[in-house]
């Protein structure tokens, strides 16, 4: 047991501090529905992704999209809507993340509260290691852009949104609320706003931390079957390596291990410290700053809990305006009121409405 706990946490993907079989993510409960509240739509679509196109691992390029319509979307067709694209975490799709923030209910609830009517975009990332990290690599495909330019594109051109940044929200749990710090330091020009809920991954691991023995089992995966067999952290690892350290000449999973024949291999930890964002924020601060408004939080019993607030720290030093949060709860158990009485109504106070004609 120490030793998987070891693991969660050089992954950055340590959740609550539950049994083993239970850090995954999972069905939670949620708020009861209001009366009354309006309904709203949801359509699942496939939007077809260039970026991920050809990726090693053949992952799927037309990928499953969920679009949650609001009540007044049907009634008024000349009306437009901000948007907020919410990503999910690792191990999971857009079905489950559906499941876990309760959406229909959370939704409907939230603009039965008062919060105005928007277009929310869910995208599926899993992959044949059951994440992206919305990083880019040519062995599991370009999810960052993507999330970032081709679903936008899509979004853009098929509802009636208001196309401009200021009337975009990004936001994301676990692993998308990585994504959802990667893109949102690299792509400004596209969102207005950011929400960020327990993010994942955000700081680079050392040599120090890495417990060779653990990973020699991946080292004989050689089909998606033998990594479904794999317990959660350790595929996880190879999940993370796909992204961040894919080698297009190491066939058949076209990556490459942080440990290798017991030693551990520092060229590859350099390359996953380049993909952690407590490490490359300083070279983003100028986009940080385009932000109206940007928001972090975390559970008080989330191991996750350190490096989110360290990413708030980094913000404060910066003079960048942000909100932080430790609320009572851990991974899990509380995300689908935080989306409810807090993520909705942050992008209903920071983005920019259109005026109904």
């Amino acid at each position: 047991m120490k030793q998987v706990k070891r693991i969660a946490v050089l992954l950055g993907v340590a959740l609550s501090m539950g049994p083993a079989t239970a850090w995954a993510q999972m069905a939670t409960e949620g708020p009861a529905a209001i009366a009354d509240a309006k309904a709203v739509t949801i359509e699942r679509i496939k939007v077809h992704a260039p970026t991920i196109e050809g990726n090693l691992e053949g992952d799927a390029a037309d990928r499953d999209v969920l679009v949650v319509l609001p009540p007044s979307y049907g009634k008024e067709p000349k009306r437009r809507y901000p948007v907020v694209y919410a990503l999910h975490g690792y191990s999971i799709g857009v079905e489950q993340w559906t499941k876990e923030i309760h959406i229909t209910t959370t939704v409907q609830n939230a603009f039965a509260k008062g919060a105005r009517d928007i277009i929310l975009v869910l995208p599926d990332s899993k992959t044949v290691h059951n994440g992206s990290m919305y990083s880019s690599s040519v062995t599991t495909g370009d999810f960052e852009t993507f999330i970032s330019r081709d679903l936008i594109a899509y979004i853009d051109s098929h509802y009636r949104t208001i196309a401009k940044r200021e009337s975009r929200g990004l936001a994301g749990h676990s692993m998308g609320g990585y994504g959802t710090s990667r893109i949102g330091m690299k792509h400004a020009d596209m969102f207005g706003a950011l929400y960020i809920m327990s993010p994942c991954c955000l700081s680079a691991r050392q040599a120090g931390q890495m417990d060779a023995a653990a990973m020699t089992a991946l080292e004989s995966v050689k089909t998606p079957a033998d990594s479904a067999k794999l317990p959660f952290f350790l595929r996880a690892q190879l999940a993370t390596s796909a992204a961040w350290s894919p080698n297009p000449k190491n066939p058949p999973l076209y990556l490459d291990l942080p440990v290798k024949d017991g030693a551990v291999r520092g060229d590859v930890l350099a390359k996953w410290a380049a993909n952690a964002p407590l490490a490359f924020v300083d070279q983003y601060i100028g986009n940080l700053r385009r932000y109206r408004a940007i928001a972090i939080d975390v559970g008080d019993k989330d191991g996750l809990k350190g490096d989110a607030q360290a990413l708030h720290e980094v913000l404060d030093r910066n003079g960048i305006a942000n909100s932080f949060e430790i609320y009572e709860g851990d991974h899990t158990n509380r995300v689908a009121w935080r989306f409810q009485d807090h993520l909705l109504p942050f992008f209903d106070r920071n983005l920019e409405f259109a005026t109904a004609k």
